[in-house]
């Protein structure tokens, strides 16, 4: 969490799953923002064999951030990758021109945080696309 925006820091949590951050603060603090979910639109076979989940519907394949760092093969190898670099794993802007309108954004507390205490885990800090079908589950 303290390495330069734009990459990532991939951690395990309780002892069994990759969790995918994107750097997003200067390197000197920390800070990340959890990757919860995507919706599939490429390599949605081979994510259904990393998942061996043959007959999952694609919109739940990446639904969870540990399903998303199975569905794309993401593990500790890859913290510290440069997610704007365009090799292996990265970040891009959706295709077609499409805009996300405030309004389709919702957001609400964290999820799996209670140990934070409830001041922390009780912050609005999760967001996503109402009636998404690929959002991860509370």
């Amino acid at each position: 969490m303290f390495g330069p925006p734009g990459h990532a820091y991939v951690y395990l949590v309780y002892g069994m799953h990759e969790c995918l951050n994107v750097v997003a603060h200067p390197a000197a603090s920390a800070g990340a923002v959890l990757l919860r979910a995507l919706e599939p639109v490429e390599g949605i076979e081979l994510m259904r064999v990393r998942r061996r989940r043959p007959e999952e519907p694609a919109a739940r394949l990446a639904a969870g951030p540990a399903r998303l760092c199975q569905a794309l093969a993401v593990d500790r190898g890859l913290s510290g990758h440069d997610l704007l670099a365009g090799v292996r794993l990265w970040l891009e802007p959706p295709g077609g021109g499409e805009e996300v309108v405030e309004e389709s954004v919702a957001s609400g507390p964290r999820i799996g945080v209670a140990y934070a205490g409830d001041d922390w885990a009780g912050r609005p800090w999760r967001f996503w696309l109402r009636g998404h079908p690929s959002v991860s589950r509370p």
